[in-house]
């Protein structure tokens, strides 16, 4: 595949992505969204990153591992944890962390 095809269609990808956010921004004020709409956003954020983690914690080498050899399953359930109590970012991942490696370490 031609180099200039690949830019290509990383450009249009980085101006779709652009586009796509700017019109939420561009809208704001101007439109009033449905209250349902404006519920169903709030969920967004979660659901992202719960997308991009859960794969992580869950799989390994494309197989489900559900089992007591997995670290980063319990690192995950920890910082969970950390997370409701304590409400802090900082701590969360210094927890997390800490966590892993002292699985990893000891496992």
């Amino acid at each position: 595949m031609s180099p200039y095809i690949l830019l290509g269609v990383m450009v249009a990808a980085g101006l779709a992505t652009y586009l796509i956010r700017l019109s939420f921004i561009a809208v704001e004020g101007r439109v009033r969204l449905p209250r349902w709409f404006r519920t169903a956003l709030q969920f967004v954020p979660p659901a992202m990153l719960s997308a991009l983690i859960a794969p992580d914690l869950l799989m390994r080498d494309g197989q489900l591992l559900l089992g007591p050899d997995n670290a980063r399953l319990f690192a995950g359930v920890a910082a969970i944890a950390i997370a409701a109590l304590t409400r802090s970012i900082g701590w969360t991942i210094a927890g997390g962390m800490a966590t892993l490696v002292a699985l990893e370490t000891f496992l």
